[in-house]
Formats: C-alpha cells, sequence, structure tokens
C-alpha cells in the first residue's frame, strides 16, 4: 500500500450523505486535540492534506482520502473542543452515524493522548468498539513530548485502564519525529489486505 498517493477525496457534514462502502475502510477517531491531523499528515507523506489547527475540533466532517485506491476516514474529534452543544450533537450523530452503517470496516484508530490517562470518552469509545465487535487499534500520540521511560510507564497504564483484551495492537507514535509511524502503515496495509 503505497501512503505518497495519499489525495483528498471528499468530506461529508451529515451520516446520511455518505455514499456507500466501496472497500475496506480504516477510520481514525480520538479527542479533539490528541493530533489526529497531524498524525494523519505524518502517515500519508503530506503537510496540509488534513487540515491541522491549533485550536482543537476544527475537522467538523468526516473526511475521506484516498491511499492507493483505499480509503483513509478522518472522523470528527470528540469531547474537548469549544462549539456549541447543537454542534458537538451532530458531531456525535456524525461518528455514530457511520460506526451504524453497513460498512467494511478493516480498522478503526483509536487516538489517545499518552501523556493522560485514557478520559471517560477514550473508554466509552474503545467499550464501543468491543462490542461491535469492530477490529481497532489503540495508536498513542505526541510520545515526543514523553521521555522513553515515561512513554513505556503510560503505555502501560493506558492498556491497563482500557483493559484491552488480548492481541488489540498498540502502537506509540509521534507525528514530530515520526516515531511508530511506519509500524501504524503496516498495520493499516495488513488489515487492508484481508
Amino acid at each position: 500500500m503505497n501512503f505518497h498517493t495519499a489525495s483528498f477525496k471528499a468530506a461529508y457534514g451529515t451520516s446520511a450523505q455518505l455514499p456507500a462502502s466501496t472497500g475496506p475502510e480504516v477510520s481514525f477517531a480520538g479527542r479533539s486535540n490528541v493530533g489526529k491531523s497531524s498524525l494523519l499528515n505524518k502517515l500519508m507523506y503530506r503537510k496540509g492534506l488534513a487540515k491541522v489547527s491549533s485550536t482543537p475540533g476544527k475537522t467538523a466532517t468526516i473526511n475521506f482520502y484516498d491511499v492507493d485506491g483505499r480509503d483513509l476516514v478522518d472522523l470528527p474529534g470528540y469531547g474537548f473542543a469549544k462549539v456549541s452543544k447543537s454542534e458537538k450533537g451532530r458531531w456525535s450523530d456524525l461518528i455514530e452515524g457511520y460506526y451504524n452503517q453497513d460498512r467494511d470496516f478493516a480498522l478503526v484508530v483509536s487516538l489517545i493522548d499518552i501523556r493522560h490517562d485514557p478520559s471517560a470518552l477514550d473508554r466509552n469509545m474503545v467499550r464501543f468498539l468491543q462490542d461491535a465487535e469492530l477490529p481497532f487499534a489503540i495508536v498513542l500520540t505526541k510520545a515526543d513530548k514523553l521521555s522513553k521511560q515515561q512513554q513505556q510507564k503510560q503505555r502501560a497504564a493506558i492498556k491497563k485502564a482500557l483493559d484491552l483484551p488480548r492481541g488489540v495492537p498498540m502502537v506509540v507514535t509521534s507525528s514530530e519525529k515520526g516515531d511508530g509511524i511506519d509500524e501504524l502503515r503496516t498495520l493499516i496495509a495488513r488489515a487492508m489486505e484481508r
């Protein structure tokens, strides 16, 4: 799977607008300030493909990216963003609407900031993925903000807090330094192959 071929495909503001699944999809979910756009740009070898902002919660639509003929799906961040209740409700409906559709879910990448314990929203997301029996991986972001020793300690604490079943991949990443990005690319490519 050639990540160098990445391009923006489309954005949708409601789940009703989403086209039917045409093949396996890898979706990215996480809190508004988790660094999702930065990670996607690093993953796809592009600086400004996914819009990065100093204001968390800029992604207000479901954005599809074409990577080598396959779809990477960027979902709106949940939780933190300073937006109206109605807008938060729309985002929630958008995320739920996406996962409630009959789509070809190859992998859900659940992003969590390694510097913090998983929030209630993070734990709810992981519980939802387990209950829905969706294939998922935990990707810990912003690892460059911690020492290697702190990273290992936090990784273990997060794994315990989420009570993950055996076999769920956990990748420690840094969009800044590129740590874990190749491992994540490999994970995504494998998921797309099935």
